[in-house]
């Protein structure tokens, strides 16, 4: 008598393999990257309305430049008349409303804003429109890239910083802008007597403020520490909400030596 042969196990054959070993490391949730360098900025949820997004199909296409990675060609951007006007970078605009109103203050200067926010982004576009400016350009990108690839040293005027992000946890300070490799790069960019305008609601931020853009030797503060608000930058809404409950707000200005 033969001896059947003996059947593959089919069901062992289809098993899925044993699983890895356990990766023990902290890993990010599921499509989240670790960042590799800080950011300018936090993407924020937010919603754009019919009119910022009529802004952007209306303006867009003139003020919002793109990001190349090359030095800023000032006479593509603002036209051949008006290249040679003063250059102010802000970084973070918001909602614009402070980027429309020193413009409109200053006609015969440039002004150059970064902000990811696409909302922020369709406000300002809205605010050109509205008010009929023609000295605002806008960059959709990290202002840490536009900063090292677009703006050649000593090209500046002025750079406007107001109200980023506190980052109120210690552990997340060093998420805060204004650390000195920035501002040292910031310093660099700017003309001798250029100026940096930084802003806060936050005093712990502000006293950190103080302190690094102290320490850059290519800057010297133009008060003896805090800086009263010069006159063009306008109170936001929240600042005026803030000043009625008692909340302090702190403006610095260094100049480029």
């Amino acid at each position: 008598m033969t001896d059947t042969p003996k059947q593959p196990d089919t069901d062992a054959a289809s098993a899925p393999p044993p699983p890895a070993p356990k990766d023990r490391r902290r890993l990010p949730p599921p499509g989240v990257e670790f960042p590799k360098t800080i950011k300018s900025f936090v993407k924020r949820a937010g919603r754009t309305t019919t009119g910022q997004a009529k802004a952007f199909e209306v303006y867009g296409a003139r003020y919002v430049l793109p990001y190349t990675g090359a030095p800023l060609d000032r006479v593509a951007a603002f036209g051949a008349e008006a290249a040679a006007r003063p250059l102010i970078l802000e970084i973070g605009f918001g909602m614009g409303d402070a980027t429309a109103h020193i413009a409109e203050l200053m006609p015969a200067t440039n002004f150059l804003g970064c902000e990811v926010h696409e909302p922020g982004v369709g406000a300002l576009l809205k605010h050109i429109g509205e008010r009929g400016l023609t000295n605002i350009r806008i960059l959709q990108h990290d202002a840490v890239e536009v900063i090292d690839h677009m703006l050649p040293e000593q090209g500046l005027d002025g750079v406007h910083i107001f109200f980023p992000d506190p980052w109120h946890k210690t552990k997340h300070h060093k998420r805060r802008l204004l650390q000195s490799p920035l501002v040292a790069k910031l310093a660099a960019r700017l003309k001798p007597g250029g100026y940096l305008h930084c802003a806060t609601d936050w005093e712990p931020y502000a006293q950190q403020m103080l302190q690094v853009l102290g320490a850059e030797p290519l800057l010297k503060n133009s008060a003896d520490g805090y800086a009263p608000k010069p006159d063009y930058r306008p109170l936001t809404k929240f600042e005026k909400r803030g000043l009625r409950l008692g909340h302090g707000v702190w403006d610095l200005v260094f100049t480029r030596i």
